[in-house]
């Protein structure tokens, strides 16, 4: 008997046609409607003051709906033709001008802190800062793989958000020229070789400065290969780091971060939480009694390299296992992972009082969390919100705490 095949089937697509009007862009990216039936939607490829008339439904839950929006029956005056055909799997934000983008991320942030009542005082959040580069910035780039039985090819694809289909590439405007031209290069050969799409997990590139692009293909149920290691200089400083380790994606908008982070450390000791590769610390505290901490280890040994001649001490260990670094008299900086800070590091500061701690968030849904249980010993000194993830929701902030 011939075997059954093993593929679920495709589940059919279901829609939403009626009006909702949408009311605001809230955090996470979406904007957010009402139904008739007064449940809340959450919608892609919507903006503010607009009427949707049809939604391709992604989520369906009993308190509300995820989806996007198909057709739109009033646009906003602040909608604007997206770059690229697969913009939502990327870059969502694409749909509106960049000014409105840079109000919407404030006005998300401001809400994001009410949420939390933290006591702002009369510290305002200041405005988006940005170099007005909404294009062509990421230094970074991982692309999927999908091969097309329509022309018997591979192609460069991203995952379709909300789903689990691939969307194909035919542009890609969020990354610098260089590394989509070196992954159109990738596929040429690829597809030269008659290889096969599904032995690749992905296509990982990255590129200096200069625009020179190293990494390469992830095959399935192989080790991920070591390439070689990049460049750049920050704020005068040169450091090395892996195509696939964690680096900043936007180094010019950083730098703009790190100026501002370096007006604010002010004592001769300085602690760098999450610190990866070092770029933090050794660009703004490269001149003071300088402590590192990093847990991974490729990461670290990376930091290590950047530390040498330096002074800075460097150590491998969960930044929430090594609470006897966090002492008096010290500057703290933290920038963690979009989970926020452990718990037990939280409540170490809040213990040790160290004068000022510097937090650079990529989620300031958790940075904010955080901040509420630092209320009670620290006042918010500045909120300098800074936008590395154009045309993405995405965005990073910085706050200056002060022990009152």
């Amino acid at each position: 008997m011939p075997q059954k095949s093993s593929k679920k089937p495709k589940a059919t697509p279901k829609y939403i046609t009626e009006r909702i009007r949408i009311e605001k862009l809230i955090p996470g990216g979406q904007a957010l409607g009402t139904l008739a039936e007064g449940k809340k939607i959450f919608l892609w490829g919507a903006l503010p003051s607009e009427v949707v008339t049809k939604v391709q439904i992604t989520k369906e839950k009993s308190t509300f709906i995820e989806g996007v929006a198909l057709e739109v029956e009033r646009s906003s005056d602040r909608r604007i033709e997206p770059r690229d055909a697969c913009y939502l799997s990327t870059s969502p934000w694409q749909i509106m001008d960049y000014d409105y983008e840079l109000f919407w991320k404030r006005a998300i942030l401001e809400e994001i802190f009410r949420q939390q009542k933290l006591q702002l005082d009369k510290c305002e959040i200041s405005e988006v800062q940005t170099d007005g580069r909404d294009y062509f910035y990421r230094n970074k780039m991982e692309y999927a793989l999908y091969y097309s039985h329509e022309d018997g090819l591979i192609h460069l694809a991203f995952h379709g958000r909300g789903s689990h289909r691939k969307v194909i590439a035919e542009s890609s405007s969020l990354e610098r020229p260089e590394i989509y031209a070196r992954a159109q290069e990738i596929v040429r050969e690829l597809n030269a070789k008659h290889a096969e799409a599904r032995n690749f997990q992905s296509l990982l590139l990255r590129c200096d400065q200069s625009g020179h692009v190293e990494g390469g293909l992830f095959e399935n149920h192989q080790p991920r290969p070591k390439f070689p290691n990049l460049e750049d200089q920050i704020l005068g400083q040169q450091y090395s780091y892996s195509p696939n380790g964690f680096f900043q994606i936007n180094l010019p908008v950083y730098e703009m971060a790190l100026r501002e982070i370096k007006n604010w450390v002010n004592t001769a000791e300085v602690l760098d939480l999450y610190a990866g590769v070092g770029t933090i610390g050794l660009s703004v505290a490269r001149d003071k009694n300088l402590t590192l901490v990093e847990c991974d280890k490729s990461a670290y040994r990376e930091m290590q390299h950047n530390c040498e001649g330096t002074g800075a001490k460097a150590i491998l260990a969960r930044s929430e296992s090594a609470l006897e670094y966090i002492q008096p008299a010290q500057t703290v900086i933290l920038d963690p992972p979009r989970a926020g800070c452990a718990t037990e590091l939280i409540e170490r500061l809040h213990e040790v009082e160290p004068p000022v701690i510097i937090y650079l968030s990529c989620n300031p849904i958790t940075q904010a969390r955080d901040l509420k249980m630092l209320e009670s010993k620290y006042r918010i000194q500045k909120i300098v919100p800074f936008n590395f993830f154009p045309r993405t929701p995405h965005l990073e902030n910085l706050v200056i705490l002060h022990h009152i």
